[in-house]
């Protein structure tokens, strides 16, 4: 089947063209076409598929088969002349995450050293993996400050095609994984890349390159980044989200950290006064249980005692006293059996698992003065802890 034209190549700002339908398919499923020419632009080198619509019905997704482009459609259409019309917004979108990719990439390269080793424009942020084990900020800084001088620079972007025995010529920053014919994406003057994507004309157009987000990766460094209209949105969210902290704490937006790491310390300072006030309660508790205990088995389900508070009652009655526990508590996504004794009754508690398994399905384990199982049937505490008393009985 002959080759479809591609017209991206030619003007990535195209949005509106005309088609002959050459071929008709059947793509996962979903009614496909092939067109003799086309502004949708496939999936590709890390840049994911155009939207849009051909004869108003949705193209779901655009593959490249050779040097065919495959349409799939929402629907089958039957005319032979279509009219095709690309998502223009977030066409322009991906050409600014590209061409910012290609400008972020050198500048690792120039103040690092650090190879760009794969990246992808994702829907909301885009990734490069670089070939660096670690980076300082002061040099995140300046990757970042180098980058965005180009776009201040406004430097013209430019696209042309090299033959393969030409393009030892041209200062590619990595070599070329196609043959033949190549297309080169060149920075005027700052980066030269083997590229098929979709591109803006003049560095300007990209706004802003702003990397947001480093993770390791395979001894390397992931970052995440945006650009144009992806940075504004970014800077808009999180100057709101500062703004509103500097509100909350009634201080100026340069104080908000300050503010943050003053009240987490005296979090700190009365989660530590809690736990004590807690434990001297507990003590008072442990002492009312102790003295309403009827027999050696003390049994209860608490409803306003979390598993933590549960747990730590049960440890304060057996070390006051000689006496087998079974209490029972919820916690906010699953509840917890406590099943403890006191060590000079010589009992292993562990061999009470078995009694309450058989009521109500539990994961845990412990030592053999103290268990602590946990389940999802909040509803079957009080039957389990009845079980494992006529077991003990």
């Amino acid at each position: 089947m002959a080759e479809t034209k591609k017209l991206y190549f030619e003007d990535a700002y195209l949005t509106d063209f005309d088609a002959r339908v050459v071929g008709r398919t059947v793509f996962e499923g979903k009614p496909a076409v092939i067109l003799d020419q086309t502004a949708f632009y496939p999936e590709a080198g890390g840049q994911s598929c155009d939207r849009g619509t051909i004869n108003g019905v949705a193209v779901l997704q655009v593959v490249e088969d050779g040097e065919m482009i495959i349409h799939v459609l929402e629907r089958a259409i039957e005319a032979d002349t279509v009219h095709g019309r690309i998502d223009g917004p977030r066409r322009f979108d991906r050409m600014q995450q590209h061409s910012g990719q290609h400008i972020l990439s050198q500048a690792f390269y120039e103040v690092v050293k650090g190879m760009t080793l794969s990246f992808h424009i994702g829907d909301e942020v885009s990734t490069l993996e670089i070939e660096v084990p670690k980076i300082s900020d002061p040099d995140l800084d300046r990757v970042e400050a180098r980058a965005n001088a180009v776009l201040f620079e406004d430097r013209e972007i430019k696209t042309y095609f090299v033959p393969e025995d030409r393009i030892g010529t041209v200062p590619l920053r990595k070599p070329p994984k196609k043959e033949g014919l190549i297309r080169v994406v060149e920075v005027s003057g700052f980066d030269y890349s083997a590229c098929g994507g979709t591109h803006c004309r003049r560095a300007g157009e990209i706004g802003l390159i702003k990397v947001t987000k480093a993770d390791r990766i395979r001894n390397n460094l992931r970052f995440e980044f945006v650009c144009g209209g992806r940075a504004l949105r970014d800077y808009q969210e999180k100057n709101r989200t500062i703004r509103q902290a500097a509100a909350f704490f009634s201080v100026a937006d340069s104080d908000v950290a300050a503010s943050i790491e003053k009240s987490l310390a005296e979090i700190k300072a009365l989660k530590k006064k809690a736990r004590k006030l807690e434990e001297r309660v507990a003590s008072y508790e442990a002492q009312e249980v102790i003295h309403a205990a009827q027999g050696k088995v003390v049994q209860a389900v608490f409803e306003d005692k979390s598993p933590e508070e549960a747990r730590f009652l049960a440890v304060q009655v057996i070390h006051r006293a000689e006496l087998i526990v079974l209490f029972g508590a919820h916690g906010e996504n699953q509840s917890h059996l406590i099943l403890a004794a006191a060590e000079g009754l010589g009992l292993d508690v562990r061999t009470l698992i078995p009694a309450v398994s058989a009521v109500v399905q539990v994961r845990g384990g412990g030592s053999p003065s103290l268990v602590e199982l946990v389940t999802t049937e909040k509803d079957k505490l009080s039957p389990a802890l009845e079980a494992a008393r006529k077991f003990l009985e």
